[in-house]
């Protein structure tokens, strides 16, 4: 059956602000969720209060994911997925945070601070759950997201052009996307025409005559294109990026039919 992607990223902060001597202060903020992921940029934010008598600054480190930097955070899924993800000190998301002189979040007593939170677009990540721990000045908090395999799918149409009686080839490209190393299956159903099968399909035309025509998920036209999962459909794994498949069409020679334009409906069904 078809699936919606559901990703969930919750940042958790729970750390104090680096502090003068005799000073004492604290931060606390409260979790900062994305909601669902697509590949699109996606932001969020987090609300915190500082409580502290004089100057403060709060640094963000670049957490445990392999290879991160201050600018570009990484969360860790099984088998070694990663997905990026930004922090920032403003709403234009344009001042990364991090533990450096001017990167650094400063300020003077109490006050309320927002995290500014940022999943970059075109990232093609494993589904699954990925974790990251990000460390400040005093403590450190857990960062998490969750991927589910999602597919997308569409197709071109297949135009045999004129039929004189002789056999004619044509094809169609279905473009199918699914998240990296998911595994999916197409299938083709049987049409709309009266007593149609997957195995012998018809364009309906002029006082309902019938053009029969075959469906092949290859180019020799050997391998019948069904929609029984497992049995007559095209199996592929998904990369995160639209895969493109071929439909090879053809109608056979010696149907002497009704002159005037016959047309179907193939339903493409994608199972994952």
């Amino acid at each position: 059956m078809k699936q919606k992607l559901v990703l969930m990223v919750l940042l958790f902060f729970a750390f104090g602000a680096e502090q003068a001597v005799g000073q004492a202060c604290t931060l606390t903020i409260s979790a900062l969720s994305f909601g669902t992921y697509t590949s699109t940029l996606l932001n969020g934010t987090a609300t915190g209060k500082v409580t502290c008598a004089g100057t403060w600054n709060i640094p963000m480190y670049t957490g445990s994911g392999a290879g991160a930097t201050e600018t570009v955070r990484v969360m860790t899924g099984t088998g070694g997925a990663t997905l990026n993800y930004q922090l920032f000190t403003d709403a234009a998301h344009s001042n990364n945070w991090g533990d450096t002189t001017g990167n650094e979040l400063t300020g003077t007593g109490n006050a309320t601070i927002t995290v500014y939170g940022q999943i970059p677009a075109a990232q093609y990540s494993t589904p699954g759950t990925y974790t990251d721990t990000m460390t400040t000045a005093t403590t450190s908090f857990a960062i998490t997201a969750t991927i589910q395999a999602t597919c997308t799918v569409s197709a071109t149409p297949l135009a045999f052009g004129t039929y004189a009686g002789v056999l004619i080839n044509s094809t169609s490209t279905i473009s199918a996307t699914c998240t990296n190393t998911t595994p999916y299956k197409v299938g083709l159903n049987a049409g709309t025409a009266t007593g149609a099968t997957v195995a012998n399909r018809s364009m309906t035309g002029p006082s309902a005559s019938l053009l029969h025509y075959h469906l092949y998920s290859d180019s020799g036209h050997t391998v019948n294109w069904g929609n029984t999962v497992g049995t007559d459909t095209v199996s592929m794994t998904g990369s995160g990026v639209a895969q493109t498949l071929t439909v090879y069409g053809q109608v056979p020679a010696g149907q002497f039919v009704t002159p005037g334009s016959y047309s179907d409906t193939i339903t493409v069904t994608l199972t994952y």
